[in-house]
């Protein structure tokens, strides 16, 4: 029998195929995040959109903060809209209809015309981009925490993440080359070519195979068993594919088919702990907003031109190298998130951008363009540390924290949690900035600082576990009674038939009590045959 390939593809190839289309997801995120800051204060802009100027500096504050904080309420909806119905469309049809919706919102944006109310267009358009946006980072986490091996899961999921400094380093220095040319192309351009990489995940989706987790649970057994094969490259009756199908299906016959999934089941306690894994993810989103980035990511321009006082070329060159440094810290995340674990970087990361916030602010205090330099290095420093850290972490742990009865509710609750600070943050940055100052830095400095025991005393480490792995982490700190961090340290890592066996030991099948006992018989067996097997080919190989 051969294995099953989709776009002529499996193993390797087929897992770096989803990677790529993932991962230009997040690159379409990154880019509509920082496409803005190059082009919020140019004078072309300005004169197509004049309330962006304002009648004083406020009013255009409080409008340059509108036009592009809404971006954050179309994704919010999004997030909403994966939430209702994420688990009935699957997360392949999910990231196509988003792609397709950010091309519609693109469209609108672009062809606002002086004469014909263009603020209200291109608010509109902004809007129908985040609702696709939010659809997408909503269920592409999901996508490719479950079509991964528990050993790369949190490489490519960080890869997926830390591509969002890549699309914003292109983003400004996309707007910074589009200021050299006619006027319209200014902005126009920058925001069009975000067409470029919707129509790659569209194209790219439709070869793709669904999440075989997504499959299984909607009885689509032998679709699901196809693409399980095919990822590991194995055919299709291989015991390794069969084994990995079962334990999916008792996982989702313990949870239920996640078509069923109710909402007051994401508020449960018990030893699937489904509120505490939905708090621990929604929480991580909450602390990257609240931290401060998208404070420094969207407005960095603006930040430099009215914090450090630099002329508007300057402020948009320095921006951009500033992104390059940010994309090249955000690749240390690959090599780290698996060896250094995902505990680690959250608090090295809220203590550097802590650090960062503190040199920012204490250097804008004396108010001299001298002193304001050393708050650029702040700057630097921050998306230095976040790009490394905090920028693929909260896509990651709700990914793989979250059971696979209530994965996609709560992932889309944390996506949401993102949105809705998110907004908060892009909305009030300049208000800040212009009524409190250097406070602002203040503010996001005790945020960073007030993150660090929340996340030593509740954040379990899940680096290298299976999905299955971390069911067993909340399942065993419930049961013996002691803080889940610490029975994560204490579950040793399993394989596939140790993972069966802790399934039966913590209930985690839907066998009555015989069946259960006949199921360990059946491992005991086959762990005695492999052990016989084992000694044949060492005694064949000696002979």
């Amino acid at each position: 029998m051969a294995v099953p390939k989709y776009g002529g593809l499996s193993g390797k190839p087929l897992s770096l195929a989803i990677t790529s289309v993932a991962t230009t997801g997040f690159l379409l995120f990154g880019y509509d995040q920082g496409v803005m800051s190059g082009i919020i204060s140019s004078p072309v802009f300005i004169k197509l959109l004049p309330a962006l100027g304002g009648a004083g500096g406020q009013d255009g504050a409080v409008m340059q903060a509108l036009v592009t904080a809404i971006y954050e309420i179309g994704c919010l909806f999004g997030a909403i809209f994966v939430l209702a119905y994420g688990d009935r469309l699957g997360r392949r049809k999910a990231v196509i209809v988003g792609a397709s919706i950010m091309i519609i919102g693109v469209i609108i944006q672009v062809t606002a015309m002086a004469g014909s109310v263009p603020l209200a267009q291109f608010i509109v358009g902004r809007v129908v981009t985040g609702v696709g946006n939010g659809m997408n980072t909503s269920s592409i986490p999901t996508y490719q925490a479950e079509c991964s091996h528990a050993h790369k899961r949190g490489l490519l999921i960080c890869i997926e993440g830390a591509t969002i400094a890549f699309g914003t380093l292109i983003s400004y220095w996309i707007d910074f080359g589009a200021m050299y040319g006619p006027p319209d192309l200014t902005w126009r351009f920058p925001i069009a070519f975000q067409i470029f990489f919707g129509l790659y995940c569209i194209v790219g989706m439709l070869f793709l195979p669904e999440s075989p987790r997504w499959l299984i649970s909607r009885d689509m057994f032998e679709e699901g068993e196809r693409v399980i094969a095919a990822i590991n490259d194995r055919e299709i009756n291989d015991p390794d594919v069969q084994a990995e199908k079962r334990m999916i299906i008792d996982n989702i016959a313990l949870a239920g088919a996640a078509g069923k999934t109710r909402y007051r089941d994401l508020l449960t306690g018990g030893k699937t702990q489904h509120f505490r894994r939905l708090l621990l993810g929604s929480s991580s989103q909450f602390m990257q907003q609240v931290g401060g980035c998208n404070a420094v990511i969207y407005y960095l321009p603006v930040l430099f031109e009215n914090s450090v006082k630099m002329e508007r070329t300057l402020a948009l060159l320095l921006g951009g190298v500033n992104m390059v440094i940010y994309s090249i810290f955000a690749t240390l995340s690959w090599f780290l998130v698996e060896r250094v674990g995902r505990r680690k970087l959250f608090l090295v990361g809220s203590v550097g951008q802590c650090v960062a916030m503190v040199i920012t602010f204490a250097c804008l205090i004396p108010g001299t363009k001298e002193a304001a330099k050393g708050a650029a290095f702040g700057l630097f420093l921050f998306m230095a540390t976040f790009g490394a850290t905090w920028l693929p972490l909260p896509w990651l742990y709700p990914a793989e924290i979250n059971p696979i009865k209530t994965r996609v509710k709560a992932n889309s609750v944390s996506t949401c949690a993102n949105w809705m600070f998110n907004f908060l943050i892009v909305m009030v940055t300049p208000i800040m900035i212009q009524g409190i100052g250097w406070g602002t830095y203040l503010f996001f400095a005790c945020c960073n600082f007030a993150f660090i025991p929340i996340i030593y005393f509740f954040y379990p480490e899940t680096a290298g576990r299976s999905l299955e792995e971390i069911d067993f982490i909340f399942a065993k700190g419930h049961l013996e009674k002691m803080s889940y961090v610490h029975a994560a340290h204490q579950l040793p890592k399993l394989n596939q038939e140790e993972i069966e066996r802790k399934a039966v030991e913590y209930g985690f099948t839907m066998d009555d009590e015989e069946a259960k006992l006949d199921k360990l018989e059946r491992l005991e067996n086959q762990k005695e045959e492999d052990m016989d097997e084992k000694d044949r080919r060492a005694s064949q190989a000696t002979s």
